[in-house]
């Protein structure tokens, strides 16, 4: 795939391409031959701890925001590999993993969402090494030379210029050092898991350093496919990261960075968790799926291994410039990501789905200035502009197999009750033959022409945005001690879209309540009403069988002549009931075939009514009070906002929204079988109103945040079974206490424990997939979260045995709001009761107890082994569950990951 750039977005990147290179490359005369390092310190206990949460150095007791920090000392003994892991140790962050390797949700608070579509920017944003990485495939390698990881909860847009209405996650990496030294790392755990890294730095010259880090992650999969032989949800990926550092000892940095990353992987592994009527038609045409009685037997089944080709790479540059009392900071960055997957979406051994395909690219250019400073000694500043220019390139394909044909004719039979099929079937001898009928009644000939191998579903989406944004911040100490912060950020973002689909799927462009169809329909009523009347009258409690109300009518059934004589009347109210109702959408006799219509026709985008464009605008702001009661403790108080732009639903599911049904109509755009629901979801608009306290002594440090956060507008991605519903919550709140903090009772010895309390609700939530769910609890978010943690270092003299144990615990809560597919529609998709679908999903629920533990000997040379386990208890929970694709009514989830453990060699020089 090729990027493309056009039109005002384009002129606009290359600008600021130009005015970045000038930026950042007209001081490097200033540059002298001396030069100087310095470093960060996070080897520091408790609060003291040195943190760029608000874009300027400070320790993380100082800075007033509510952050969790995990050093590269915490990421190295608890066997940290990709942000995936880090929920184990930081409160209030909750992480999976989906669909493929490319998708990766955050939740921050409960609040989060953008995986599985890439039209949608993650509430969460995700910075390393200051670049906004815009989605997750692009930030779940495995993380090299990690300094620290700063989780910032609450809304964070008055700093961070993209989308960070429900938190940040910042990586900081190790820069290049002015002393040669370099560590390798050899990993082997079970499942035959390898892991091998290795990092080198040293001086060039006096002002330049360098630093080159590589490494490879492989495992077998956790579970074994039934139906291929083979293994999902391995691991095989690699990386290659480079920088580059030239400072001049006084006044000037500049920094690059270049990385690469692959992953190649069978995943993800899929289980089905209930089954529904469809499971019978898949053990018809010779498939299988797994016992939804035992979701964890470590076994999954499909007819075709998933792909999962991923390919990250970027450079970035940072020019640090000392000006008098201010610095300027100018960050340019290049980006793209590339994946292409495959996937069995059926997860049976059945050839229903071949294939579920995805090709995407994803470029992205993005540049901030910042000048910071302090204006005498009682005020600091911080001014800046940030800008993104973004491209995404994607195709989908979905198609049915070999065996769907006859799957879905014996689906057709079991949903009528055995009155239609597609085409004559032994197993239906009685039923009407549905390609016949519909052949007859639109004089086209569909005989054989159903469900066929290779219709379906053929996709190809644009997405291209560019936002700036221009940000402020202002500290004043008022008095000694007490400081007021006022910061403000104006963002301008828009996108312009294009969606075009083409549906092959003969079934599901057919209208069933189409003029041409008014007599079968009829005559179905006539019988269905003849054969229900028979049937009471002879105290069945069922319909009647066609036997039946013949020898109802002619008197030899058990009601003699009686029944005779009562069928006239039986029969005209019968027909009197048909002609009332053949043309009642409700009354429809095909209704209950509505749920194989899975793919009907696309109305493209742009077009005449919609034109495939969004833009917003919006001011952030934040006022905070922090006061130092003494040089151990300070409170703080704050009241921020925080926003996120509407984002694209590039998926199968995009539908014209309803309020646009009229004008598509009447400019003759109406499809057969078009439903409607959303192309986007509008912005959101987060505030939060936090209180704080923290301390740090010398045999103690902690930090206590009571909060009541609420997102506005609130952008739900549900999974229905066939796309994805995109819709605005109209409000989503969740008061919360967040404590975390560390002791240390004697030398060596350090506890650590955080505790989350949470009590979130849809506040208003009128259209979301399951129909109005406000007042509701939102899926996923434990009331309560906590983390406990010890480790002890042991002096052996001239090395230290360090053992080290982390349990996380949460509260049971929901695995999801609902099912969609469960949900009660009318004949154009409109939910008429979706109580059904809240009822479907309430068996399911998660509950998280990961106990990690290693114990590690690290001598003065630089050798260091570790003996460590993840999920020791093994404790097996779903991560989500969701309506099963081309299976009506059953549900499939992801199981996670089991116990691994292994042992790790190191060396540092």
């Amino acid at each position: 795939m090729t990027s493309k750039s056009a039109g005002l977005a384009g002129f606009s990147r290359n600008f600021l391409c130009g005015a970045a290179a000038i930026a950042l490359f007209a001081p490097v005369a200033a540059f002298a031959q001396d030069s100087a390092e310095d470093e960060v310190d996070t080897s520091n206990q408790g609060n003291n701890i040195v943190v760029t949460a608000t874009k300027r150095e400070q320790t993380l007791q100082e800075v007033p925001v509510a952050v969790s920090v995990t050093t590269a000392e915490t990421l190295e003994r608890d066997q940290i590999r990709d942000i995936r892991d880090l929920q184990t140790v930081v409160p209030s962050l909750t992480v999976g993993q989906r669909q493929s390797s490319a998708n990766t949700g955050f939740f921050i608070r409960g609040f989060g969402n953008g995986a599985n579509n890439a039209g949608i920017e993650p509430s969460v944003g995700v910075f390393i090494d200051g670049v906004y990485r815009s989605r997750t495939a692009s930030s779940i390698s495995d993380l090299p030379n990690v300094q620290r990881i700063e989780v910032l909860r609450g809304p964070q847009s008055t700093l961070f210029g993209k989308n960070a209405s429900a938190g940040v996650i910042s990586v900081t990496t190790e820069e290049p050092q002015f002393d040669f030294g370099g560590s390798a790392e050899l990993t082997y755990g079970n499942y035959d898991a390898v892991v091998g890294r290795a990092y080198v730095t040293g001086p060039l010259s006096d002002m330049v350093a360098v630093s080159v880090g590589a490494g490879i992650n492989s495992r077998e999969g956790f579970f074994q496919d039934l139906g291929t032989g083979n293994e999902t949800s391995n691991r095989d990926r690699w990386y290659a990261r480079g920088q580059v550092l030239i400072d001049n000892g006084t006044n000037l940095s500049f920094r690059v960075i270049a990385d690469y990353d692959s992953i190649d992987e069978n995943c993800c592994g899929v289980v089905n968790v209930q089954n529904g009527p469809s499971t019978a038609a898949i053990i018809g045409v010779g498939g299988a799926v797994t016992d939804p009685n035992d979701p964890f037997a470590d076994v999954v089944i499909n007819n075709f291994d998933s792909t999962n080709d991923i390919k990250n790479w970027g450079v970035s540059g940072q020019l640090d410039w000392d000006i008098g009392d201010f610095t300027f900071t100018s960050i340019t960055a290049s980006r793209t990501t590339e994946a292409v997957t495959f996937q069995d979406s059926d997860f049976s051994s059945a050839d229903l789905i071949y294939p579920n395909s995805q090709d995407l690219e994803i470029d992205t250019f993005t540049q901030e200035f910042r000048l910071t400073g302090s204006i005498g000694d009682r005020v600091d500043l911080l001014l800046g502009a940030f800008y993104i220019n973004e491209d995404v390139t994607q195709s989908n394909q979905l198609l049915y197999g070999e065996d769907f044909r006859n799957y879905a004719n014996l689906l057709v039979g079991n949903l009528s009750g055995g009155a239609f099929v597609l085409a004559p079937s032994p197993l239906f001898p009685t039923a009407t033959p549905l390609e016949q009928v519909f052949s007859a009644s639109f004089g086209q000939n569909y005989v054989g022409t159903f469900f066929n191998q290779g219709q379906g579903f053929n996709e190809a989406y644009t997405l291209d945005s560019e936002a700036f944004s221009l940000f402020g911040q202002v500290d004043i100490e008022l008095v000694d001690g007490l400081v007021l912060t006022l910061g403000g950020n104006y963002t301008d973002d828009s996108k312009r879209f294009t969606q075009e689909a083409v549906s092959t799927d003969v079934f599901s462009s057919i209208d069933f309540d189409a003029p041409q169809l008014a007599p079968f329909r009829g005559q179905v009523l006539t019988q269905g009403a003849i054969a229900t009347a028979v049937g009471d009258a002879l105290g069945l409690g069922r319909l009647a069988t066609a036997a039946e109300v013949t020898a109802f009518a002619t008197g030899t059934s058990p009601a003699g002549a009686a029944g005779a004589a009562a069928f006239p009347t039986i029969q005209a109210g019968a027909i009197a009931f048909a002609n009332a109702n053949v043309n009642n959408p409700l009354a429809n006799p095909l209704n209950p075939l509505r749920a194989l219509q899975f793919l009907p026709p696309f109305l493209g985008v742009p077009n005449a009514v919609e034109p495939g464009e969004t833009n917003d605008d919006n001011f952030s702001y934040t006022v905070r009070l922090a006061y130092d009661v003494t040089p151990d403790v300070n409170v703080y108080a704050s009241y921020a906002t925080g926003f996120k732009a509407s984002s694209i639903n590039l998926s199968r599911d995009a539908r014209p929204s309803l309020a646009d049904r009229p004008a598509i109509i009447a400019a003759g755009l109406d499809l057969p079988n078009q439903t409607y629901g959303s192309r986007f979801a509008g912005p959101e608009e987060s505030t939060v109103m936090e209180v704080g306290i923290k301390a740090n002594f010398d045999v103690a440090s902690f930090a206590l945040t009571v909060f009541d956060q609420e997102i506005e507008g609130f952008q739900s991605n549900i999974f229905t079974g066939s796309g994805f519903v995109l819709a605005n919550a109209g409000s989503q709140s969740t008061f919360g206490v967040e404590f975390e903090g560390s002791l240390f009772p004697t030398d060596g010895l350090t506890l650590n424990g955080a505790v989350t309390y949470l009590d979130p609700q849809f506040d208003s939530f009128l259209q979301s997939a399951q129909g109005d769910i406000s007042g509701t609890v939102p899926s996923g978010i434990p009331e309560w979260t906590v983390i406990l943690g010890a480790q002890y270092e042991a002096d052996l003299g001239n090395a230290m045995l360090i053992p080290r144990v982390n349990y996380l615990w949460t509260s049971e809560f929901q695995l999801v709001e609902g099912l969609p597919a469960f949900a009660v529609r009318g004949p154009d998709g409109s939910i008429v009761d979706g109580q059904p679908a809240i009822d479907a999903g309430l068996p399911f629920t998660g509950e998280q107890s990961d106990l990690t533990a290693s114990l590690t000997y690290e001598h003065e040379s630089g050798v260091s082994i570790s003996i460590w386990g993840r999920n020791l208890l093994d404790h097996r929970m779903l991560g989500t569950v969701f309506d099963s694709p081309a299976q009506p009514r059953s549900v499939s989830g992801y199981p996670n990951d089991p116990r691994t453990y292994g042992i790790t060699g190191r060396f540092r020089w």
